[in-house]
């Protein structure tokens, strides 16, 4: 009987942790032939949003999902994505054809409202997920995720960077880590060009989270050298968390926090009731000048968090 156990565990774990794509399709630059609209030729516009793959304020917990849940929450969100009709979308947690999500691919859905140049980066690659923990029947299934940044504007010079895995994770641990990455691409926009970074940081370990925001950091610092920065996405971290690794992105000199001040600041997180910061877009203040940011509510519960927007333009 032990045995048995030990031969299933490992068939399960083999199983589980293994692979639907090549390792080569991780990162990649993807042209669309949609129609395009420009609106503005001097202001330009960036969304974050951790779409937690549109399932509302059920991401993350043991609940069966529906594929009602699914088509409303995507129609939702095609709804103010084309009202908005911004130049960048950046986003976090969207799925690419997975089972859990009924085999949509969330990315272009989005990318069909005029966005034909895509930065894809897969960081979940897996047939079972363990979390969250409570109802198996919801683990099991090709599961195929990560981050995308959709453009009007041609993209290049793109990069995947993977984040410092947490210390010491037993090896069952580590095989059905999510990986955490920096995307760096480069676009051209009206002649001058723009570096935008998005990022999904580490949300349960704290030492983890701070190496991660370290290598942010330098990373945008090494940008900010030569061009027009921005940096966006899902830092995990609140300004009012204790020794808040966020605070490092906001010591880096003159940088701007869009839709953001000390004194007062709307929360992300979670979209039913927001009690936390923890999107944020960041900018090189002395070439790029906000014209408008807030937290875009009307996206309601399409995901546990909410999008932010940042207009802008270029000196």
């Amino acid at each position: 009987m032990i045995f048995v156990f030990i031969v299933l565990f490992v068939a399960f774990y083999f199983w589980g942790s293994s692979a639907a794509l090549n390792k080569n399709d991780y990162a990649k630059l993807i042209e669309n032939d949609y129609q395009v609209s420009h609106t503005n030729d001097s202001i330009f516009s960036v969304i974050t949003y951790n779409i937690g793959y549109l399932s509302g304020m059920t991401n993350n917990k043991p609940i069966a999902k529906t594929k009602d849940l699914f088509n409303k929450n995507l129609d939702q969100a095609l709804t103010e994505f084309k009202k908005l009709d911004s130049d960048f979308i950046a986003l976090q947690e969207v799925d690419y054809n997975s089972g859990r999500s009924f085999n949509v691919n969330q990315e272009e859905e989005i990318g069909k409202l005029g966005y034909n140049y895509i930065a894809r980066a897969i960081n979940w690659d897996k047939k079972y997920v363990p979390f969250p923990y409570g109802l198996p029947s919801v683990n099991f299934g090709k599961v195929v995720s990560g981050q995308s940044i959709l453009s009007k504007y041609s993209l290049n010079d793109y990069s995947r960077i993977v984040l410092e895995r947490v210390e010491n994770n037993p090896f069952y641990r580590d095989a059905f880590y999510l990986d955490r990455l920096v995307q760096v691409v480069k676009t051209n926009i009206n002649g001058k060009e723009l570096i935008l970074l998005n990022v999904h940081l580490e949300a349960f370990d704290k030492k983890t989270r701070i190496k991660h925001v370290k290598k942010v950091v330098e990373l945008f610092n090494h940008y900010a050298k030569d061009y027009p920065t921005i940096l966006v996405g899902d830092f995990n971290s609140d300004p009012a968390f204790k020794d808040a690794a966020i605070l490092e992105v906001f010591n880096i000199p003159n940088v701007g926090n869009a839709a953001f001040s000390k004194e007062k600041y709307d929360f992300t997180y979670d979209s039913d009731k927001p009690h936390k910061r923890l999107d944020y877009i960041f900018y090189t203040s002395e070439n790029i000048i906000p014209v408008e940011a807030r937290v875009l509510k009307e996206f309601g519960q399409v995901s546990d968090h909410l999008p932010l927007l940042m207009k802008f333009k270029l000196k």
